[in-house]
């Protein structure tokens, strides 16, 4: 029965977000177990879990993609997403969050783990999302609950609520009272805790704890603050109904914990969720999707399936989905439901209807993406949430290891960036380089798998080159004279040219000064085009920029003369001018802001400075007590493993942010490598 004053929920669907390693998908195992949906909890380890099924997930033992699995209840029906940890593959998570009725963050009261759930709750708190915590390994716990939620504050601007205390035994978390009810449990190994009498000299402990719960909910309730004030003990269904309605309101993050392995804490978890959680109905509300309207849905995910096409997995926000059903998306695209399957990790099952609030897979929507909302009908229905991919950090050469595979290459890419538009692609015509970018290094190396595990094209990858370019440092003067005789009409073609360095960012200025005729006005431009092609390569070996070049003096022939040999005559003079003008190489250097703990912060300087890099500044994070940003100015030539060192020095959740800034001079060895390698890149192409 659903709390007092509450709309009937209907299915619900719950996020199972957390740090990298908290237990998030041995949770969903549990909760499985727990409701019956599958006859024993898988292992992680052993690489028997209903999620994490793809080969990608199950070779690096860990979570690279939403995995979802509907369940039963108590009569409520539930669909769990369980989000991956790693900040590399946060942004699956953002287009699964908007249409979740709430989310459980798992995670552990490890001070070390702190800055991670910080980055998990910042999440949640920016989609609006109600949550609740779930403190996962409560067998292995070393602290006191209260020292752990002290711990745990800190990384959440909204107060954490403490809704049980634990039963100890010995230094060991044998069970829990329930501060609502006011009762206490004992853990059974993969079964329901048992109800047992409040051991003697627990009630003080107990009353302390359910007082502070009540405290704390009387601040947005003024009834129940004048029955404590009164010494009144408030009806058990108003403690309940403030419960459901705080977390709705976003005013409190319940605090419950277990052990996910053992099964320990599952049973009142799951309680929790079918009394408190918000309905379909509230979440529409959250949204600002009005309730009156034609079917309505948001794609929380998309995949492409190895023989059954693409599926599109989304929640129903409004109404009933039917087979066959024409929709129109928010981006404007048309389509027309295929098909709607019930998911359990990779298992689906087909089924005629979707009703209100389920989660299903929608097949063969092609032209409608992850994150879009869409309507039954022939009227666009407006977006219900906005998901912006981040910029990426990190950055990969891909080359087929076939060559009959280019063609399907492209094809696969563009599907992989379907299910995840946080990877970017492009091609780098100058470099002749096809660049994969992303969130890190495991991100890119998913991608890379996935291209062959799903679409069956294997590519190598390296590092991305640098797009260099040079100038000169002096003046210089030249001729050249372009003279060829072949029969017939011959060619000619002289002209004297000088150049002359430019203040940086200026670009190319070509300059006529020729009197007399010397050269007919009809090849200047000729030599203008000319001098523009030599000079896409210098003598170094890179495009020149930031420089005049000057048409001075010529001559020419009346039969001879052509476009065609005016423009040879100028590449001629430059290839004179330009080594005797002082040639320098020039780098792009990037502006950069990266975002660390402060207790991160000389570990996050000195990879700047070991990278040739110049610090600018330190300030606080804005809104983030205990974060710093690290202003600097770093090479792009030293910014291909940053963000792998700064993960590393940071327990995975430091980032940046780049942008380029202006080309600098570099010399000394740096200088030789580039060069060097570009030699090598043009002999080898």
């Amino acid at each position: 029965m659903a709390p007092q004053g509450r709309p009937a929920a209907g299915p619900r669907c719950i996020a199972i977000v957390g740090p990298f390693q908290s237990g998030k998908t041995t949770l969903l195992e549990s909760i499985l177990e727990r409701t019956g949906a599958i006859d024993r909890a898988g292992r992680v380890s052993q690489g028997s879990t209903i999620g994490d099924s793809s080969p990608e997930a199950r070779s690096h033992a860990m979570s690279v993609e939403p995995n979802i699995a509907t369940a039963s209840f108590l009569g409520t029906t539930f669909t769990f997403v369980d989000c991956p940890g790693s900040v590399e593959f946060a942004h699956d998570m953002r287009a699964v969050l908007p249409a979740c009725d709430a989310a459980i963050v798992v995670c552990e009261a490890d001070e070390r783990k702190v800055p991670a759930l910080e980055l998990v709750l910042r999440e949640l708190e920016e989609a609006d999302i109600p949550r609740v915590l779930f403190i996962n390994k409560i067998d292995t716990a070393t602290r006191r609950v209260r020292e752990s939620l002290e711990i745990l504050q800190r990384a959440s601007r909204t107060p954490l609520l403490l809704r049980q205390i634990p039963l100890w035994r010995d230094g060991i978390a044998v069970g829990f009272i329930d501060l609502a009810l006011e009762r206490a449990f004992i853990y059974r190994e993969h079964a329901p805790s048992e109800v047992v009498s409040l051991p003697d000299g627990e009630l003080p402990r107990e009353k302390e704890a359910r007082y502070a719960m009540l405290e704390r909910l009387a601040d947005y309730d003024d009834a129940l603050m004048e029955d404590l004030i009164s010494e009144i003990e408030p009806p058990q269904d108003r403690v309940f109904d403030d419960l459901a309605r705080e977390l709705r309101d976003r005013h409190v993050v319940p605090v419950l914990f277990g052990a996910a392995e053992r099964g320990n804490g599952v049973t009142r978890l799951l309680k929790a969720l079918r009394h408190e959680a918000p309905s379909i109905a509230e979440t529409r509300d959250r949204l600002g999707v009005p309730a009156e309207g034609p079917p309505l849905a948001h794609v929380m995910r998309t995949v492409h399936t190895g023989h059954g096409g693409k599926l599109s997995v989304a929640r129903i926000l409004r109404g009933a989905l039917k087979e066959g059903d024409a929709v129109v998306g928010s981006r404007g695209a048309e389509s027309r439901v295929g098909g709607l399957l019930t998911v359990k990790g990779a298992a689906t099952t087909r089924v005629p209807e979707g009703a209100e609030g389920a989660v299903l897979a929608v097949a063969r929507m092609d032209m409608i993406e992850t994150g879009e909302t869409f309507a039954a009908g022939k009227a666009r229905p407006l977006s219900a949430a906005s998901i912006v991919p981040p910029d990426p950090v990190h950055v990969a050469t891909l080359a087929v290891r076939d060559r009959k595979d280019e063609v399907r290459l492209t094809g696969a890419i563009a599907k992989v960036l379907e299910e995840d538009p946080s990877y970017r692609f492009d091609h780098d015509a100058e470099l002749g380089e096809m660049r994969l970018s992303g969130q890190g290094e495991m991100h890119l190396r998913v991608a890379v798998e996935r291209l062959w595990s799903r679409f069956g094209v294997q590519v190598q990858t390296g590092r991305a080159r640098v797009r260099y370019r040079e100038t000169i440092k002096g003046d210089a003067t030249a001729r050249g004279r372009h003279k060829k005789q072949t029969g017939g009409h011959g060619q000619f073609g002289d002209v004297v040219i000088a150049v002359r360095p430019l203040p940086r960012g200026e670009g190319f200025v070509f300059e006529d000064r020729i009197t007399g005729g010397v050269v007919p006005r009809q090849y200047i431009p000729s030599v203008e085009a000319g001098g523009r092609d030599f000079l896409k390569r210098g003598p170094l070996g890179f495009p020149v920029v930031d420089l005049a070049v000057t048409l001075l003096d010529g001559s020419y022939h009346n039969v001879d003369s052509s476009d065609a040999a005016f423009q040879a005559a100028a590449r001629l003079a430059l290839g004179e001018a330009l080594p005797k003008a002082r040639p320098v190489l020039l780098e792009p250097v990037l502006s950069v802001e990266i975002a660390v703990p402060s207790d991160a912060l000389s570990r996050a300087s000195g990879l700047v400075t070991a990278r040739r890099g110049q610090i600018l500044g330190y300030d606080g994070r804005p809104g983030w007590s205990g974060w710093d940003l690290l202003s600097a100015l770093v090479p792009e030539a030293e910014i291909g493993d940053l963000i792998v060192e700064l993960r590393s020095a940071t327990a995975g959740v430091g980032t940046f942010r780049s942008r380029f800034d202006h080309m600098a001079e570099v010399t000394g060895r740096t200088a030789e490598q580039a060069i060097a390698g570009s030699r090598t890149a043009v002999s080898a192409g």
